[in-house]
């Protein structure tokens, strides 16, 4: 049978046996008809709290907030419907729209016009936030379990703050979207470094799924409240990444009610464990480099067993990246068993401790073999991965090594579908 990966712009067809597979992916649900009405429909109708326009008096600047480029966020559509609804209210030259990228680099000037049009960049400003520009950065307290919080100045100055994002299923904060635009998305690199300490991502409740209980979540929780949202608007994308369902109000009911949402489209269940499993990073932008390729060899680290085989497709055009320390990283011990132990025994933290202690894990009970289209052999090699140039092959192969009645998952989408054995 011939199953579609997600990869890159265009996808990627592979052959693999009918009888020995399980294909699992998200629940299929159709774009909502009127996006732009959903849209304008979750600023006027919360899901709790007033309409953004109660929000907004004449005379106040605004901040809002929106993923970076390694996000599949309709950010064009999202921030063109805040716009409008304050249209009237706040003066275009009160508003800045602050890119929430974290650690990862900053999205350059093309990459900004595709992601938010020239109508938006034509209207109001719009910044990268720069977690590694201390003066650009305000102190705002220490929250949660002893986080100490810099936040973007832009952000933390605005009389009001709105947010926008995404929700889906997180391998290590349960879910993305809601309070995690404010940090780690506008936060320092001190401040993302203890939210994503050895810790706080090796606790098992630190997973997929989870927001009650998860350390990660809970610390971003406290951030969140501490510092103030104003109005916090999110969506939910089907594979498509059409939008099927939009979310607005105060921040947490709102987070809640897009999670309920997207658990109910992405999180599926197996009956058990599988030999091997192979999986993708959604195809861009989400698998433009190795360091966010992390999260489709998470999912489906979820549902291979011990000694398994995962076989993860991502185009990785940006490379590791470059930039950061993850490289270096990764390639710093002999091996995934090795690495795992020394971040695991750090007790400083480091840049891309989080990506680099989930993927060693990983590594650890499995082996992993990449496919990408601009890695090469001794690239992955050197960072304790495999590359193949035919999937195809590669899956045949391994499922012969696993002996008779092997069995084989695919997950076509990756980390849009979280797979998870029933019952467990």
């Amino acid at each position: 049978m011939k199953a579609h990966l997600a990869y890159g712009d265009s996808g990627l067809d592979i052959e693999v046996s009918s009888t020995a597979t399980t294909v699992v992916e998200p629940l299929r649900q159709p774009g909502a008809p009127d996006a732009v009405g959903a849209l304008r429909t979750a600023l006027r109708v919360p899901v709790a709290g007033a309409p953004l326009r109660e929000r907004v008096r004449p005379g106040q600047t605004v901040a809002i907030a929106a993923c970076d480029g390694t996000r599949a966020q309709p950010r064009r559509e999202m921030v063109s419907a805040v716009l409008a609804e304050l249209e009237g209210t706040v003066r275009p030259e009160d508003i800045i729209v602050v890119v929430a990228t974290g650690t990862h680099r900053a999205n350059t000037h093309d990459e900004l016009l595709a992601m938010f049009g020239p109508d938006v960049l034509g209207a109001v400003r719009v910044v990268n936030h720069d977690a590694r520009d201390q003066a650009s950065l305000r102190w705002a307290g220490r929250h949660g379990a002893d986080v100490p919080v810099w936040l973007n100045e832009h952000w933390v100055e605005a009389d009001v703050r709105i947010t926008t994002g995404f929700v889906e299923p997180h391998f290590f904060a349960g879910f993305s979207g809601g309070p995690k635009m404010v940090a780690p998305g506008l936060a320092g690199l001190e401040t993302v470094l203890v939210l994503h300490d050895a810790r706080r991502i090796g606790d098992p409740r630190a997973t997929w799924g989870v927001i009650d209980g998860n350390p990660v979540q809970d610390d971003v929780r406290a951030i969140a409240a501490a510092t103030g949202v104003t109005f916090a608007f999110d969506v939910v994308l089907n594979r498509d990444k059409e939008i099927v369902s939009a979310f607005g109000g105060d921040l947490f009911p709102m987070h809640a009610a897009a999670a309920r949402e997207a658990r109910r489209l992405a999180m599926r269940p197996v009956p058990a464990l599988f030999d091997v499993v192979v999986t993708t990073n959604s195809g861009y932008p989400l698998d433009q480099n190795l360091y966010q390729a992390v999260k489709g060899m998470s999912a489906a680290h979820r549902v291979t067993r011990p000694g398994g085989t995962i076989v993860c497709v991502a185009e990785c055009r940006d490379g590791f990246p470059d930039h950061g320390s993850y490289r270096e990283a990764l390639a710093s011990a002999p091996s995934p068993q090795a690495l795992l132990e020394s971040v695991n025994n750090r007790h400083e933290t480091l840049p891309d401790q989080w990506q680099v202690q989930i993927q060693a894990r990983v590594q650890s009970d499995c082996r992993v073999i990449m496919h990408t289209g601009y890695l090469s052999d001794a690239d992955l090699a050197a960072v304790h991965l495999e590359q193949t140039a035919d999937v195809s092959a590669t899956v045949a192969d391994a499922l012969a090594a696993a002996g008779p009645g092997a069995r084989l998952c695919v997950l076509p989408d990756g980390p849009q579908t979280i797979p998870y054995v029933a019952g467990s």
